[in-house]
């Protein structure tokens, strides 16, 4: 007989109980007319929160718990009524009357909160899974996936469908001002934002390969989450996966070199106009004001024109693939045009936050550098007569690597000033250094774009208040809060525009 010791037998024990206790999207299928309580275990991160408001609205009962609540998900939640508890308080025992637990991918392997929910006996499954087997498998589901513009491109989805009379559910993966932010709808379309990030710690696979998509919108498709994937065809294996047993409508942009190569693969499967593409020549912009975009977008064969309230080449990409998808529905040409005239984006999406000092204050979620890129080339189109000065937090574990180095300095070249703000943590991906500021600013200087790098708050706010002035826009990139920039008294002092 073989003897495990010391702390190889929890190992093996603990492996043994999560393939006991695991239940798997398919598995919840079968199941899930006997699942009537749901525990979320860390229920206070976006996607958890809005699955929990979901599951609730579906019929379930649902708790759940985590360590700190904090607005604006503490808020939604608190709105839905589902029984909040601190993680730290939390009698195990009380889980043992769910029929159900779902785990965040917050929890770390081999932490103690895994250890936990693995040895309760109770079934145990990720957000993704829960929301694609009990929520999604009997509804139309519109998958809106890619590298960049995921969220808006789903509101963007979302905002259209009600304009054209249609009673869309949504999940949307942002704060969005004046709505919850997700809901079932009446199941005719449900637009959901399809992350390729990975699910939980016990299952490592992308998020929408559980969400029982139907259609698929393809904004873009670049290397990024260097911490879980190793390169581009990590990520193209995932949508394989996927596209495998596809049966919808893809509609992408073309101009992304793995996107085309993935068309390439599985181009010869698809039905009759159930590829469409967007992207290189198609939209084509004709003319950009304060008041929004003039564009055109061809259409079988012929050239349709469009005006919306939007400014930025990325949110017209994002809206052409909501436009492509109405009219291969479909849906009127006159009435599409008509749906895309008032538009709304979700915060810290070029959201404007005031004035401080005169100098306008936009606070983007963009951290990618294709994404940088493109946010820093909109605003200074949107803005000819002004100076547009970046204040940029790489935050994301593959931003702050050295991975995206020449990137980056290539993304912030039609920058006027850059303020690099050093991020707190190192880089988490394996074998790759930290990005290096220094050498992204002495790039920048080559072509005459000058800079600082600042390593905390007070140093960051006394930059700002340097360079800011009624001839500035001050356009902060950061998926973080920028070194407690947005939580500190800097939002106290800006002037609503």
């Amino acid at each position: 007989m073989c003897i495990m010791k010391g702390a190889i037998a929890p190992f093996f024990i603990r492996i043994i109980m999560n393939l006991v206790n695991k239940i798997s999207h398919d598995e919840l299928k079968l199941k899930k007319n006997e699942i009537k309580k749901i525990f979320m275990f860390r229920v206070c991160g976006t996607g958890m929160g809005a699955c929990a408001g979901l599951l609730q609205e579906k019929g379930y009962v649902v708790e759940g718990a985590d360590t700190t609540f904090y607005p604006p998900m503490s808020t939604y939640l608190e709105s839905t009524g589902i029984a909040l508890h601190q993680l730290d308080e939390l009698d195990m025992d009380y889980l043992r009357g769910f029929d159900l637990i779902v785990v965040g991918n917050v929890v770390p392997r081999m932490s103690e909160d895994a250890r936990r929910v693995e040895e309760l006996g109770v079934a145990f499954t990720s957000f993704p899974s829960a929301l694609g087997a009990l929520v999604l498998d009997d509804v139309n589901v519109v998958g809106i996936a890619g590298t960049h513009g995921k969220t808006t491109t789903t509101y963007l989805m979302t905002q259209v469908f009600e304009k054209l009379g249609h009673n869309p559910g949504y999940f949307i993966g942002g704060v969005v001002d004046g709505r919850k932010s997700s809901t079932l709808g009446d199941g005719k379309y449900f637009f959901i934002e399809s992350d390729e990030y990975d699910s939980a710690y016990f299952e490592k696979i992308s998020k929408f390969r559980s969400y029982s998509i139907d259609h698929l919108i393809l904004t873009s498709l670049e290397f990024d989450h260097a911490d879980i994937f190793n390169d581009i065809e990590d990520i193209k294996n995932e949508f394989r996966a996927m596209l495998d047993s596809f049966k919808g409508k893809l509609i992408y942009d073309n101009s992304y070199k793995a996107t085309n190569e993935l068309v390439s693969e599985y181009g010869k499967d698809f039905k009759e106009n159930f590829l469409i593409a967007y992207g290189e020549e198609n939209p084509k912009i004709k003319s950009v004001a304060k008041d929004g975009t003039s564009f055109s977008l061809i259409w079988k064969g012929g050239e349709l024109d469009f005006k919306t309230n939007l400014v930025g080449k990325h949110n017209i990409l994002n809206l052409s693939s909501v436009i492509l998808f109405a009219l291969g529905e479909g849906i009127e040409y006159e009435n599409i045009k008509s749906s895309i005239t008032n538009l709304k984006l979700v915060r810290r999406r070029q959201e404007v936050r005031g004035k401080y000092q005169e100098a306008i204050v936009i606070d983007d979620f963009a951290h990618h550098p294709r994404a940088v890129e493109l946010t820093t080339e909109g605003i200074k189109n949107l803005y000819p007569e002004k100076k547009v000065k970046v204040v940029i937090e790489p935050n994301s574990a593959t931003a702050r690597s050295d991975i995206f180095q020449s990137e980056f300095a290539t993304a912030l070249k039609c920058a006027d000033y850059v303020v690099f703000a050093k991020p707190q943590r190192h880089t988490s991906v394996k074998g790759a250094k930290d990005l290096d500021g220094h050498k992204i600013l002495s790039e920048l200087e080559k072509i005459g774009v000058k800079g600082t790098i600042q390593t905390n708050l007070e140093d960051l706010v006394k930059e700002i208040n340097k360079i800011a002035d009624k001839d500035t826009v001050l356009l902060v990139l950061s998926n973080g809060t920028c070194l407690g920039l947005w939580q500190s008294d800097f939002v106290e002092k800006l002037i609503n525009v």
